[in-house]
């Protein structure tokens, strides 16, 4: 297969992704789903941490990304090269040995084409030692806590890697799907202020 037809064929996958997302998504619900990475052009926000519901010693600046899927196995076939957004995450550690098992607090804002989502939560540690020892991999399960205008609330999960002894060959960065409510309105990129989502319920 050429270069030209396995593009063909990645774009064809993602229009007919598109079209499945159209036409069975409700009204008043939107899924998106997104890569970060860590990234030293996108240093962390100090005011997000400030806001943080704990003191985060951790902090991380990330820059996001859209992957691109495989329409019949939704294998990612593209993990994306141009910046979608940014990210920054707050983290709480008390255990640098990354016990599995352990929850972590954890505090994200995430500055998406249609604004600003941010979640708090917790995040579980998986593991400690795969592929190889003193990479930690964990999963993240997060309330929506602040999101654009007319979003009722949702929750952002991840599947995330921590690279915390820079092993070679390794980036610190998750894959995370945010699903939201938004009362009576089709989801669309949009923009403007962002409200607190308890401020949306009043």
């Amino acid at each position: 297969m050429t270069r030209k037809q396995r593009s063909a064929r990645v774009v064809l996958s993602l229009l007919a992704l598109s079209s499945v997302a159209r036409a069975e998504a409700a009204p008043d619900e939107g899924v998106y789903q997104f890569r970060t990475e860590e990234d030293p052009a996108t240093p962390p926000d100090p005011s997000v941490c400030a806001a943080a519901p704990f003191v985060a010693n951790v902090k991380l600046g990330a820059s996001v990304y859209i992957p691109l899927h495989q329409v019949w196995d939704g294998k990612v076939v593209f993990a994306g090269r141009m910046r979608a957004g940014t990210a920054t995450a707050c983290v709480r550690l008390t255990d640098f040995t990354f016990p599995p098992g352990q929850q972590v607090p954890f505090y994200a804002r995430f500055n998406l084409p249609e604004g600003p989502f941010t979640a708090s939560g917790t995040c579980t540690l998986v593991s400690n030692d795969v592929p190889q020892s003193g990479l930690v991999l964990a999963g993240c399960a997060l309330k929506l806590v602040e999101a654009p205008p007319g979003y009722v609330g949702g929750t952002i999960s991840s599947t995330s890697v921590f690279n915390p002894f820079h092993l070679p060959g390794f980036a610190t960065g998750s894959y995370y799907t945010l699903y939201a409510y938004r009362q009576g309105h089709a989801l669309a990129w949009s923009g403007g202020n962002h409200p607190s989502v308890d401020d949306e319920q009043e």
